[in-house]
């Protein structure tokens, strides 16, 4: 390729993936939305931030988010949550990439990332070398270690590219220390759910963008007209837990790595290892919140149709039995047993994922898939 050919292409990538900050839309416009979205949508908690733990990081060093991805409400929530004390920078997919919305994002901080472009290694080397210059300026940013959204409710495997960007110069004792944090999000009701599953579904239509355009309007003009009715609820609630930071001076320091100096073959495997390392850390504080208890409840109950003194009881077994094995539940355990799982029932059967036998309650056997992935966000406590 000429070198001209190559610098116009290069230029072209860098203006595509590089964000255009904008502080004020950032603070005053984007954290206000977020935060009357957020508690509009949900009852918002948040869990395991030890302040003086935080505390300890090093204020010069770079902070990433390492979370996993059940909702593209996990942009809005997280950035809320964050917003007082730090901007962050996502990685947004192409699905973004639409006017007006590419603007806003844009300014917000977020740098588009092409799916599948592994087979343009001068798109990869822009995008490569732009993660690296924002990570040794500092930046906060938030990294989704399994690429994109969870289809099934459970964790998947971690995607490496973008920590192998961040690491692959990284001098330990001379650059600024890179901090990982694990975060879990969890929520009683993700917005995208029945779209997720029908991905799954091969039968199923594809959703073009047409689609997902018009069933978003059908949703919002459902809503207003409950909430006019006010008949209107919250979508329960809506979580987020950090867990212990990872300095990676220290990792490198305890594992005597040095990534600068090694070459991919080498470098990779470790890369690898601490991205397994920081997932099983994510796992760990998934908050196990009433719908995904009541969830399992059932689907480990079979088809035998329970009344609401049952489910409390097998709720709150399971719930000991996920205490026990040392799974967050802090919000369960805070709260009334018999108030939050007749929430999460009573949310489930206005869906009518429940549905009643006289005094009793069942799931119907088209709903079960859903059930399913409100089960796997916790499954791993049961395994």
């Amino acid at each position: 390729m000429p070198l001209e050919v190559a610098q116009k292409k290069a230029l072209s990538y860098a203006r595509e993936i590089v964000p255009s900050f904008n502080a004020y839309l950032y603070f005053r416009i984007g954290y206000w939305m977020a935060k009357k979205v957020a508690r509009l949508l949900y009852r918002v908690r948040v869990g395991l931030l030890d302040n003086e733990q935080f505390a300890e990081v090093d204020p010069e060093s770079t902070v990433v988010f390492v979370m996993n991805h059940r909702s593209n409400m996990d942009y809005i929530l997280v950035a809320f949550l964050a917003a007082e004390r730090t901007t962050l920078s996502y990685a947004v997919g192409e699905w973004a990439r639409i006017w007006p919305l590419q603007t806003l994002i844009r300014a917000m901080g977020a740098f588009f990332v092409r799916r599948n472009s592994g087979t343009n290694p001068l798109y990869r080397r822009i995008l490569e070398r732009y993660v690296q210059m924002a990570t040794e300026e500092g930046v906060c940013q938030a990294v989704f270690l399994e690429g994109g959204l969870s289809r099934d409710g459970l964790l998947h495997e971690p995607k490496f590219g973008l920590v192998d960007y961040m690491l692959r110069r990284y001098v330990p004792n001379s650059d600024r220390d890179i901090v990982f944090i694990p975060v879990g999000v969890n929520y009683d009701r993700t917005l995208e759910d029945r779209s997720l599953l029908r991905d799954l579904d091969p039968s199923a239509e594809r959703c073009s963008r047409w689609f997902v355009f018009r069933t978003t309007v059908r949703f919002i003009r459902r809503s207003l007209v409950l909430m006019v009715l006010n008949r209107w609820e919250r979508y329960g609630y809506a979580c987020v837990n950090f867990g212990n930071p990872v300095s990676m001076r220290n990792y490198c320091q305890d594992h005597g790595i040095d990534f600068s100096t090694l070459e991919r073959d080498a470098r990779f495997p470790e890369v690898r290892r601490l991205c397994y390392t920081l997932m099983g850390d994510v796992q760990k504080v998934i908050p196990v919140l009433p719908v995904s208890v009541v969830a399992t409840v059932f689907l480990e109950s079979g088809d035998l149709p329970l009344d609401i003194l049952d489910i409390e009881e097998r709720a709150g077994s399971l719930i000991h039995d996920l205490q026990t094995a040392g799974g967050p539940v802090f919000e369960i355990s805070r709260s009334s047993l018999a108030h939050v799982i007749a929430g999460a029932v009573h949310l489930l059967h206005l869906r009518r994922v429940l549905i009643t036998e006289q005094d009793a309650y069942r799931v119907d056997p088209n709903e079960r898939p859903l059930m399913q992935y409100y089960a796997n966000a916790i499954s791993h406590w049961r395994q």
